[in-house]
Order: C-alpha cells, then sequence, then structure tokens
C-alpha cells in the first residue's frame, strides 16, 4: 500500500462530504450506558507528538467547540484489534494470560520501530493523524495475523478490515458543525504538519471500549520490544 496515496484519497473524498455537509456524527460518544468492549493491542505516541497534536487540537476546539476531543491518554495507534469492540462482550469471556503468553511469543521476534506522524487526513466522521510505518509494523501485524489463526483463542482479527495504517483519531463528529469552512482551513493549515517521530518500545494490551476511553480502558498488560 501507498501511505501517502491511500491518505491523500481519504482526504479529497472525506473533506469533500465534510464541505457539502455531508457528514457523520456519532451520537453513542457520549453515552456512559454503550456496552461494546474488546481487547485491542495499541501503541502510545511520546508526550513531545501529544503536545504537538493537542496544540492543533486547542485551535480546533476554538473553531468547534462542541465535538469530541482526544486526550493525551486516550490518543493511540492501533497495533491490532485482538477482539474487536462488540456488544455485551466480557473479559471473564476469555484467559487473558493465554492472549498475554501467545502475544509475547511473537513481539519476542521483533525489534521497536519509529512512526511519523505527519500530517492530518480525514474521514466522514473524524479527524486523523497520518502515521507513517516501518515495514516491522506490517511484519509484527503479520506474525500476529498468523499465530492466531493457528491458536483456539477466540478473535476477531481482519473481521472488520486488515489493518495497514498507522493512523490516530484525534477528533470525532459529535453534533452538527457550526463552522465547518474554517476548521477545514485548519486542517488545511496542519495538512503536513510534522507531529513529531517516536520510537516504539513498549505496546499495551488493552480491554477497551470503542473509543479507548480512559475511564473505561483497563490496560492488561504491557509488552517491551528489544532495541539496538
Amino acid at each position: 500500500m501507498d501511505l501517502t496515496e491511500h491518505y491523500n484519497k481519504l482526504y479529497r473524498d472525506s473533506i469533500a462530504k465534510i464541505a457539502e455537509g455531508n457528514y457523520e456524527t456519532d451520537h453513542l460518544i457520549d453515552s456512559e450506558t454503550d456496552q461494546r468492549f474488546g481487547i485491542t493491542l495499541v501503541i502510545r505516541p511520546d508526550m513531545a507528538t501529544n503536545h504537538n497534536i493537542q496544540q492543533f487540537l486547542i485551535e480546533a476546539k476554538a473553531i468547534e467547540p462542541d465535538q469530541y476531543y482526544y486526550q493525551n491518554a486516550d490518543i493511540h495507534i492501533t497495533l491490532m484489534s485482538i477482539i474487536s469492540c462488540y456488544e455485551g462482550f466480557d473479559l471473564k469471556d476469555i484467559h487473558v494470560q493465554d492472549y498475554i503468553d501467545l502475544i509475547n511469543k511473537v513481539l519476542s521476534r521483533h525489534k521497536s520501530f519509529k512512526i511519523q506522524f505527519k500530517g492530518l487526513t480525514a474521514s466522514p466522521s473524524c479527524i486523523l493523524i497520518q502515521g507513517f510505518l516501518t515495514d516491522t509494523l506490517n511484519e509484527i501485524r503479520d506474525d500476529l495475523r498468523k499465530t492466531f489463526k493457528n491458536s483456539d483463542l477466540q478473535q476477531s482479527i481482519d473481521k472488520r478490515y486488515a489493518i495497514q495504517t498507522a493512523h490516530s483519531t484525534v477528533i470525532r463528529f459529535r453534533s452538527a458543525l457550526e463552522n465547518k469552512d474554517t476548521l477545514i482551513k485548519l486542517v488545511e493549515k496542519y495538512r503536513d504538519f510534522d507531529f513529531g517521530t517516536f520510537e516504539v518500545k513498549q505496546v499495551e494490551l488493552v480491554y477497551n471500549d470503542w473509543y479507548q476511553r480512559e475511564r473505561f480502558v483497563k490496560k492488561l498488560h504491557t509488552f517491551s520490544l528489544a532495541f539496538d
């Protein structure tokens, strides 16, 4: 996959929809009773990168204060959705240690790697940071796919789509955009902004809701990657 072209196409298509008013709002994001849960392997950006992201979000909040903005604790890259969120999933349905052991076996074969957060793209329902990855990340994903496929553990890897990017959602639309043209101009301003490059030395396995909100996320294990 050519990531630059993928992000560019997503941007062109989505910004056109947003400009026309054909964007999507999510009315479940403020729900305290949303019961969609799953388990996910996530990557967290470093503090310097998160700081740069928050500077952009401060400007966006001034334009569209009623939208949903990710705080630092919630910003993440999905390395792999092991069990995609679904209504009623509970940790007692699985034996967590089995998942930890299997993932640890996979990750022990791989070293740390870098991700660059550069520029913004969009979907009809949100604004995303563009992540650019090394081959190592997709090698880890392929290794996880193969290893889980050969196990008896409950999983839903690639059931929704085969993840190949390293983006991070930072704004979700939860109500009508009051100043969409001004917001689009701001997104254009940050279209190629370099938010930072960070080395991925750790990966978290979490029990999470659909939006990875900190108050619902339970960290199950932190895996360390070997580095030179």
